[in-house]
């Protein structure tokens, strides 16, 4: 194991020795499981582009060259390969390094907002799929919690037994993003399915791994075979093509907005902190915009 106080970088290194070091830093470990999967998934594809050029030859022009490509694989993926690649930079500034981090200055796209839901009878339609074939069950699993709960599907692909409590009926989640812990209760149908995956998994600390070992061992999905299997699930159940899984968190906590759910309450359930946080996940909705104003006539009539 590479140890921060050995390494010797230097100016001449080459960018793939300062992501190798930043790998094994103490700021790499403090990361959530989730989080370090989703770095090390960015930094292997910052190796392959620009692993090769010296730092002190990582230059503007090679990092947006670099970083065009990228969006490839789509606006907010290459925003955060290029975010994940600056804090790689910024920690070899911080060791002294005389080298110049260009990620800041490079023309990125800006995220388009996403508004697209999941029905309940299209989420109703996945799981159904999902469940009828061994090889998508947990997939099913991941997508059921992630929208009962309005949670995000990184998440769920993370948890862990120890984060179930089968005789509480709840799941005690410390999420990956921010740190904070939610507290939620396990409906009856969840408890059925969670329970009879615990009778498979439960020897193993994953609640949805894989469904066949590697190596071995049993490990959570990547966000890429995730997706890829999620897409073989919307397919087969003749889904649209616009629904992602990420979509779901965002699903559950509309439906709760448009049920009345006050916003410091639905807090609770997402763990956000700051009540503006909630907005991009909130659409405008007929039934949303009907009671708002059906509220102000009730108002008007009672004046």
């Amino acid at each position: 194991m590479i140890s921060e106080t050995k390494v010797r970088l230097k100016n001449t290194s080459k960018l793939c020795e300062l992501i190798d070091f930043y790998l094994y830093s103490e700021a790499f470990k403090k990361l959530s499981g989730a989080a370090q999967q989703d770095y090390e998934s960015c930094l292997i594809i910052c190796r392959d582009a620009l692993g090769h050029v010296r730092l002190k030859n990582l230059t503007g022009t090679l990092a947006q060259d670099a970083y065009n490509i990228w969006l490839t694989r789509g606006i907010y993926r290459a925003n955060k390969i290029a975010s994940v690649l600056s804090i790689v930079l910024n920690k070899g500034v911080k060791m002294g390094l005389h080298i110049v981090n260009p990620m800041p200055h490079i023309d990125r796209e800006t995220n388009p907002a996403r508004k697209v839901t999941w029905t309940p009878e299209q989420v109703n339609m996945f799981l159904t799929t999902a469940y009828k074939r061994w090889r998508w069950r947990s997939i099913g699993l991941i997508m059921q919690m992630a929208y009962e709960w309005g949670q995000r599907v990184g998440d769920m692909r993370m948890l862990t037994w120890t984060a179930i409590n089968f005789d509480k009926k709840r799941c005690d989640l410390e999420q990956s993003k921010r740190g904070e812990s939610v507290h939620l209760p396990i409906s009856d149908p969840l408890m059925h399915v969670l329970k009879q995956q615990h009778e498979t998994f439960g020897f193993q600390c994953l609640v949805t791994p894989q469904m066949r070992p590697q190596d071995g061992a049993y490990k959570p999905y990547s966000k890429e075979t995730l997706f890829s299997f999620v897409n073989q699930v919307k397919a087969a159940a003749g889904l649209p093509d616009e629904l992602t899984a990420m979509d779901m968190r965002r699903s559950a906590i509309t439906e709760m907005a448009e049920a009345g759910v006050s916003i410091a309450t639905m807090k609770q359930v997402t763990g956000h902190t700051n009540i503006n946080s909630l907005t991009p996940y909130i659409k405008h909705t007929y039934s949303g915009a009907s009671e708002a104003l059906a509220q102000r006539q009730a108002h008007k009539d009672k004046e």
